[in-house]
């Protein structure tokens, strides 16, 4: 590899912290990985331990180098992208956290999300930020801390304080506390970011108490970010540039290469996350889809519709830590395969309520149409099936509501590797599935977005003629087909809507 060069991406996750080093042709050629620990100190809460991410993020750096046979000189630049809306504020003298990050699952603001509804505010954020009032953003996890923490609201209105979602958290640190920065997709999070005027907004920091002295610079999400140094300069063996920042979901669909208005990517996790892209125009959602910032490249901000289904690969885990009836996820391809259909029986995986296009977070979990003769073969087929299903009442919102044609959706993570559900979406949209050949799609985007903005990468067009798809799933399924099973899945849906009691 001498003489050679590469890019870094870390890839900052909610369960670990992955370092990957790609090369000019886009694939992977070191990788390390490691987890950290999950707090739960009460009911609804999720914490993580600021610093343990950022020692884990230079160990697996660290890691991935060594792995490779490369040193810092052959790094061309740095790309993180990381868990979105997961907040930190730690002391600008010290660097040292306050308290510990609160994790984009945490429910303990959800009275602070009541107050602003009550407040009226709902119309103005939803305007100004393309997001609904939600404890999953950041700004009510700040307020939180700024009312809760003894001294915390005075320190940070003397500017002694600094807010951060993890990828300022690792900016700081890694810039020795020369840099407080985020990326506009990650600023776009926060529920305090005019994702029009491409600022923070006065009004939402006045009605939400929160002064912008604790904010970080928005920068684009390619672009020098700033030099390695102090403890990551010396972990890491050597002076690097940090040049692309983007959080997660955006990283995973600028790593599919959806660049033009019209693509999509959908990655299927223990839950599933689709993204459209819309370009420049920031398409208003009327029935609860997230509009959000894609990314900033080349000076051009450019727009996404996001929908989020809540439970997908958690279904496949229920069925075999909660029913049993399967060993390992591999397993439900071939069972699904083993029956011609479901007989007629649908499974809603309302674990934890609705998500886009229903928003009802009473609904529960329900099978509907069972017979004596259902067998556990239906039921896993029926699972996978509504992992599909739900992708499509998605996909189906987006395409109204954005007006755009949809020609194909590029797919990656775990739920990729199975053929059945693969070719059932693909069948249900009427549309190709396209598997990404690289899976690592979000430290993909991220090594992109660090690569355009040091020039180690020309241009979007040679990103273009990297992607290639590991396989092609062609839909065979007639009309009249599928309006029936989604016929059926809507039927059931109402079945399991608003079952919890209000």
């Amino acid at each position: 590899m001498a003489g050679d060069r590469y890019v870094l991406a870390l890839d900052q996750g909610t369960s670990g912290t992955a370092a990957l080093v790609f090369d000019h042709q886009g694939l992977p050629v070191a990788m390390a990985d490691r987890e950290h620990r999950q707090g739960y100190p009460h009911s609804g809460w999720v914490e993580h331990d600021p610093v343990e991410i950022f020692e884990n993020t230079l160990a697996v750096g660290a890691e991935a180098l060594r792995t490779g046979g490369i040193w810092a000189g052959q790094v061309a630049a740095i790309g993180i992208t990381n868990q979105r809306e997961t907040t930190v504020i730690w002391e600008r003298a010290s660097g040292r956290p306050v308290a510990p990050a609160i994790v984009w699952q945490d429910r303990r603001t959800a009275p602070q999300c009541q107050e602003l509804r009550r407040a009226g505010l709902e119309p103005i954020i939803r305007e100004r930020t393309g997001l609904l009032i939600d404890a999953y953003f950041s700004a009510t996890k700040i307020q939180w801390l700024l009312d809760t923490v003894p001294d915390l609201r005075r320190r940070a209105e003397a500017g002694e304080l600094a807010f951060g979602t993890i990828d300022s958290w690792l900016l700081w640190q890694m810039t020795a506390g020369a840099v407080h920065a985020t990326d506009v997709s990650n600023a776009a999070r926060t529920m305090l970011f005019n994702i029009h005027d491409r600022a923070w907004d006065d009004v939402l920091l006045d009605a939400m108490r929160i002064p912008r002295a604790l904010l970080p610079e928005v920068r684009p999400s390619s672009g020098p970010f700033g030099e390695l140094a102090g403890r990551a300069r010396d972990v890491l063996g050597g002076s690097m540039q940090i040049a692309g920042v983007a959080g997660d979901q955006h990283a995973a669909l600028f790593g599919q290469a959806c660049f033009e208005p019209g693509m999509s990517k959908n990655t299927y996790g223990t839950g599933s996350f689709l993204l459209l892209n819309t370009g420049t125009r920031a398409v208003r959602s009327r029935l609860g889809l997230l509009t959000t910032v894609a990314w900033e490249v080349g000076g051009v901000l450019e727009y996404a519709l996001e929908g989020a289904v809540f439970v997908t690969g958690a279904a496949v885990q229920w069925l075999r830590d909660g029913l049993g009836i399967i060993r390992d996820a591999a397993e439900t391809e071939a069972l699904a395969h083993s029956v011609p259909d479901t007989g007629g029986m649908y499974f809603v995986p309302a674990f934890a309520g609705l998500g886009a296009p229903y928003w009802d977070m009473y609904a529960r979990g329900a099978i509907v149409g069972l017979s004596g003769g259902t067998s556990r073969e239906h039921i896993v087929r029926a699972t996978l099936e509504a992992i599909a299903y739900q992708t499509a009442d998605v996909l189906a919102l987006m395409r109204d509501e954005g007006g755009l044609d949809v020609p194909l959706l590029r797919v990656d993570g775990g739920g990729t590797a199975n053929a059945f559900l693969m070719q059932f979406q693909a069948d249900l949209l009427g549309i190709p599935l396209e598997v990404a050949a690289v899976q690592e799609t979000t430290a993909r985007g991220a090594a992109y977005l660090a690569g355009l903005g040091i020039g180690y990468w020309e241009d979007r067009e040679s990103i273009v003629r990297q992607w290639r798809p590991a396989r092609l799933f062609e839909p065979r399924m007639g009309d009249d087909e599928r309006a029936a099973l989604l016929h059926g899945w809507h039927r059931a849906v109402e079945r399991a809507r608003g079952w919890a009691p209000s």
